[in-house]
């Protein structure tokens, strides 16, 4: 296998993503707290790929075990110095990113890997005590940008047969 196909670990404040086969994670909390709500992959991490694995990463991490970070904003420190250490660059600086009626921070990475690069975007937002992160990867800026567009954070009326 290329090393640029290679998934690894998103740059978020959580390092406790534990893929399983198919692609798949199942919630793993760590002692802290934190913990990887969902881990989906386009190949199970490891499978042989010329391409950049496409994955989508749901976290949550308590609060409270990030001092002096009130907004999600704040929250962007931590994941840029984490993003920095893994080889990854900012591009641009963290800003307000409205899905839905919804408003997080969005921050945008990548990073050589050989003959490719990889794309990052980290959203993140504060709900009940909690920093929940959505973070996306993929080989192109449009290719993360497509999985972004399929997060809906919003609730949905049920729809019943027969229903006016």
């Amino acid at each position: 296998m290329s090393e640029e196909a290679q998934p690894e670990a998103a740059p978020t404040g959580n390092n406790d993503q534990a893929a399983k086969p198919g692609g798949k994670s199942q919630p793993e909390a760590s002692s802290s707290g934190s913990e990887t709500l969902l881990a989906v992959f386009e190949r199970p991490p490891g499978a042989p790929g010329d391409t950049i694995d496409s994955a989508a990463i749901i976290a949550a991490e308590p609060l409270a075990n990030y001092h002096g970070i009130k907004t999600a904003a704040d929250y962007f420190g931590a994941i840029t110095e984490l993003a920095e250490q893994r080889g990854f660059k900012a591009i641009g600086d963290p800003y307000t990113f409205s899905i839905g009626a919804k408003q997080l921070v969005r921050g945008d990475f990548s990073k050589p890997r050989n003959k490719l690069t990889m794309y990052q975007t980290s959203l993140a937002m504060i709900e009940k005590g909690y920093i929940v992160s959505f973070t996306f990867i993929g080989g192109r800026e449009d290719e993360v940008d497509e999985l972004i567009a399929n997060l809906n954070l919003g609730t949905r009326r049920a729809s019943h047969a027969g229903s006016k």
